[in-house]
């Protein structure tokens, strides 16, 4: 189960403050194939992982524009996965690479929501960041595995945390990406990108 933890502030009282905070944690298939953050899209004005799964190659989990858009995604636990299903990455990527502002995005989601295995979705606009409702999830299928998934950092065999990020914005627009992956199925070779940035005006 993927974690973020995010503080927002539209308007920090000190310079030395951040408008977002954000750290999320990737809970995947250690198997499963992805390209590490980079900068990627038209201009390149876009930081993310990519997925490079067969069938669902250009999906992200987490990312940011120079634009100031940005979103995350977490998938959740459900009885049985649709296997035909469109792939839930999809939904952060047109975020992205849309001129959609946040609130009209997540009202398209919410009427598509049913053509994806379940998920939570954050955009946001970083000058207009709404407060959407977190849907309940889970039932009595998923307390057998929560000790084992709702962990800050998993570890399982096969499965578990691949990759952690942080993201900070201050209050001028000045954008430190941080993102920590474990590279080759390996949990003791992990490699650590920065990258930073400013917000278009």
């Amino acid at each position: 189960m993927c974690i973020i933890f995010f503080k927002f502030d539209p308007r920090p009282v000190s310079k030395n403050a951040y408008r977002l905070i954000l750290a999320a944690n990737r809970d995947e298939f250690y198997s499963r194939p992805s390209k590490l953050a980079d900068f990627w899209g038209n201009n390149n004005e876009i930081l993310s992982g990519l997925d490079m799964e067969e069938g669902k190659e250009g999906g992200t989990w987490l990312g940011i524009s120079t634009r100031g858009k940005l979103a995350a995604l977490t998938n959740y636990l459900q009885p049985q996965l649709d296997w035909q299903a469109r792939g839930r990455g999809e939904l952060v990527t047109h975020f992205l690479t849309t001129d959609v502002d946040s609130l009209s995005y997540l009202k398209k989601v919410s009427m598509e929501g049913h053509l994806y295995n379940g998920f939570n979705l954050i955009a946001a606009d970083l000058r207009q960041l709404p407060d959407p409702a977190i849907e309940d999830q889970g039932g009595e299928y998923v307390q057998p595995v929560l000790s084992k998934y709702a962990a800050v950092c998993v570890r399982c065999p096969g499965y578990g945390t691949r990759t952690n990020t942080i993201i900070l914005v201050d209050a001028d627009g000045h954008v430190t990406f941080t993102e920590r992956s474990m590279m080759d199925k390996d949990l003791s070779h992990w490699e650590t990108r920065t990258y930073e940035f400013t917000l278009q005006n």
